[in-house]
């Protein structure tokens, strides 16, 4: 019986949670989501300091959230490459106004050293911790914030890709995707934490309707921009200007269907890429046949727009790959 009301309280206590995700915006006064809910579970981080979860990461503190591992060959890349850019956007106030913490979920494999080698490889910056401990705590932490959920055992990840964004102090808490736009990220941390920009907001006379992109160029913006550009230098990733004239057709679709699996059958160009591009993984983006085809055709038609733009310039072949 004890034991049942126990959980019946813990469950109750998370619909309270996920409750709160439904109305962010709102204060909560004398707010549940203190030290009575958020565990303070033993954690460690990239440089091998332990940490208390509530006591010294979130206690008081606005903090962004998410779940990666470093193997992971879908989402986690995508994630972590888009946090980066938001990172970039939000400046100075990362590590001071605002707090990013990566929870592994595979902490067996995630040691400090490899979590560090990692943000290394992504260009993390200073207010960013990247953090393992032991699994059961890491399971509890994950759902006491809202990041696990019962599909997590049939998502091919293991968890969603998720960005648990909240202020401890104030009880406001919302969830959004950890693959968005980061710009669209960025100004949606500034709106809810209350952020002042020093641009004047745009008069709405003064607004124009956004260019129309097509299905690749969607594809485009929301899959490969975080770590690819077409015709402005290598990023994360190569450059992918002038693919279709560098790469066999029939190999880039497959790359693009499957890099994991070619990776780890050890097809040359594809190691090639993984260690000329520090270890970051080009992960499986689930893309169809009618989608890579889409990607592909915007690719080129940006690659002759790079190419009409530049003009006749040597610096402008590239001699890295995809």
């Amino acid at each position: 019986m004890r034991a049942r009301l126990v959980a019946t309280a813990r469950l109750g206590a998370l619909s309270l949670f996920a409750a709160a995700l439904a109305c962010p915006g709102a204060a909560f006064a004398g707010s549940p989501w203190g030290a009575d809910y958020f565990p303070n579970v033993a954690l460690v981080n990239q440089d091998g300091v332990v940490v208390r979860f509530y006591d010294d990461l979130i206690k008081g503190k606005a903090v962004a959230v998410n779940l990666i591992y470093t193997h992971c060959t879908a989402s986690c890349p995508l994630e972590t490459a888009k946090m980066a850019q938001v990172q970039k956007l939000l400046g100075d106030r990362v590590g001071k106004d605002i707090f990013f913490y990566s929870i592994s979920i595979d902490p067996k494999r995630d040691t400090p050293e490899t979590l560090k080698a990692y943000m290394q490889r992504y260009h993390v910056g200073p207010g960013w911790q990247f953090l393992t401990g032991k699994e059961e705590d890491i399971k509890l932490v994950a759902a006491k914030l809202g990041l696990s959920s019962l599909t997590d055992a049939a998502n091919r990840d293991g968890h969603q890709p998720s960005l648990m964004i909240g202020n401890e102090g104030t009880g406001q808490w919302m969830r959004n995707s950890a693959v968005d736009n980061p710009r669209f990220l960025a100004a949606t941390i500034s709106n809810f934490f209350g952020w002042k920009s020093e641009k004047p907001a745009p008069r709405y006379a003064d607004l124009h309707a956004p260019p129309a992109v097509g299905k690749g160029g969607y594809l485009f913006k929301t899959r490969c921009s975080a770590c690819h550009t077409i015709g402005k230098g290598d990023s994360l990733g190569p450059d992918l200007s002038n693919l279709a004239k560098r790469r066999d057709q029939a190999w880039v679709a497959r790359y693009l269907s499957e890099p994991d699996k070619m990776l780890a059958a050890g097809d040359p160009i594809a190691k090639k890429l993984f260690e000329q591009y520090r270890g970051v993984r080009m992960p499986n983006l689930g893309l169809d046949q009618d989608e890579i085809a889409a990607l592909l055709l915007h690719i080129e038609r940006e690659s002759q727009a790079a190419a009409r733009t530049a003009g006749p310039s040597p610096s402008h072949a590239h001699a890295s790959s995809p």
